[in-house]
């Protein structure tokens, strides 16, 4: 099938910043793209070339839209999946599948299905909700600390707490919920693997993902990560299992726990581009998100190779600011050599909203983590009055 400058029509579900960048790449290959989102604001609205307006999770919205391309792929999990299981029914390529997202979505099953297939992962009990929680923990069923996960819908920190005491469960929602062993950690490591429709594979570096203590978002993704060659081995050798085990087509994310004596621990994945290889966009040969494209289309897969080292600083919204976005100090950073900022377009601003990421690459990794400290410090996503000029 001919791809570029045709009448191939590539749909997208989801807007949000993924999207966006995602469109670079379509663009730059001149493939038509389509695109669904609840939001009028999604930050891809305007890099496609038909934007449609309403819900991931209604049936008739997704089915109907799917009807209009030619292939159909995500940039968020949470998507009718009745609808998709109707279209591939109905030979529509979907990528990653239904099946696939069904085991992903819901962090139980996802759970599940490590232990089902001998990948290694930290001790979990599912429960329904906080009465079946409490009742285990009232016949000794668990002990405190843990790690309390909704099943589903969490994102960027929510839908996860560490748990040390009854008092922590007083404020988590009564919904189906995993609960897992809080493992002591030396770093969490991340791994995109990239597998085409023909099925070629290819993987990403090991990278390593520092945490804000608070917002439990990644403020820094450092690419390659500071561990020995062996561990980025087994690594490595961890995410391609759980890829083979998935069988996806496109992007796969796999998180992981270097535990104290190096064991390595599968965290949870993401079957789409991830936040853990932005980075890739200026510092990799090929960026996840082309890949991305080339995977779901069954193209060859480009180099993942990293040209030089980089890092990703997260922007998200200060605390105490609501409102319209203003970037303070951001041409301060942009001074800076090997610093690149990605304002995702979201015009409202609010405490720890994912707002924007800044690349540094440069040959010098400590250099790199000291300019990515700089720019942490000085750029700042805070809110102006509607009416103030600038």
């Amino acid at each position: 099938m001919n791809f570029f400058s045709s009448e191939f029509r590539l749909g997208i579900l989801g807007g949000g910043q993924l999207g966006k960048m995602l469109l670079t790449d379509t663009r730059k290959f001149d493939i038509q793209t389509f695109v669904l989102d609840p939001s009028e604001e999604a930050p891809a609205r305007f890099g496609c070339n038909a934007f449609y307006k309403g819900s991931l999770l209604d049936y008739d919205t997704v089915y109907q839209f799917g009807k209009m391309v030619h292939l159909l792929t995500i940039e968020i999990e949470n998507v009718n999946l009745d609808a998709l299981d109707k279209l591939e029914e109905e030979g529509l390529p979907i990528f990653p599948s239904p099946k696939t997202l069904r085991l992903i979505q819901n962090k139980g099953k996802q759970k599940d299905f490590y232990v089902k297939n001998n990948i290694p992962t930290s001790k979990h009990l599912r429960f329904v909700g906080l009465d079946d929680l409490r009742e285990a923990l009232a016949e000794d069923e668990l002990d405190f600390p843990f790690v309390w996960k909704s099943a589903t819908g969490g994102y960027d920190g929510n839908g996860v707490k560490i748990c040390q005491s009854a008092l922590d469960l007083v404020k988590l929602p009564d919904v189906e919920c995993v609960i897992e062993d809080l493992i002591p950690f030396k770093n969490e490591l991340a791994v995109i693997v990239s597998r085409s429709a023909n099925g070629e594979v290819a993987t990403y570096p090991v990278v390593e993902m520092e945490f804000h203590p608070e917002a439990n978002q990644v403020e820094y993704v450092i690419c390659p990560a500071r561990i020995d060659d062996a561990v980025a081995q087994k690594v490595q050798e961890v995410a391609l299992k759980v890829s083979e085990a998935f069988n996806h087509v496109g992007l796969l994310a796999v998180e992981m726990f270097q535990t104290m004596n190096d064991e390595i621990l599968v965290n949870e994945v993401a079957p789409r581009p991830h936040n853990s290889g932005h980075y890739s966009i200026e510092a990799s040969y090929t960026s996840q998100f082309e890949n991305h494209i080339r995977a779901i289309l069954g193209l060859p897969l480009g180099n993942t190779n990293s040209k030089v080292a980089g890092i990703m600083v997260n922007l998200v919204g200060e605390e105490g600011y609501t409102g319209q976005v203003y970037y303070e100090n951001i041409d301060k950073i942009m001074a800076i050599d090997g610093v690149t900022p990605h304002i995702y377009g979201k015009r409202e601003t609010r405490p720890f909203r994912k707002m924007g990421h800044v690349t540094i690459v440069n040959p010098d990794m400590n250099e790199a983590r000291k300019v990515a400290e700089e720019v942490k410090n000085s750029i700042r996503v805070i809110s102006i009055l509607k009416n103030e000029i600038i």
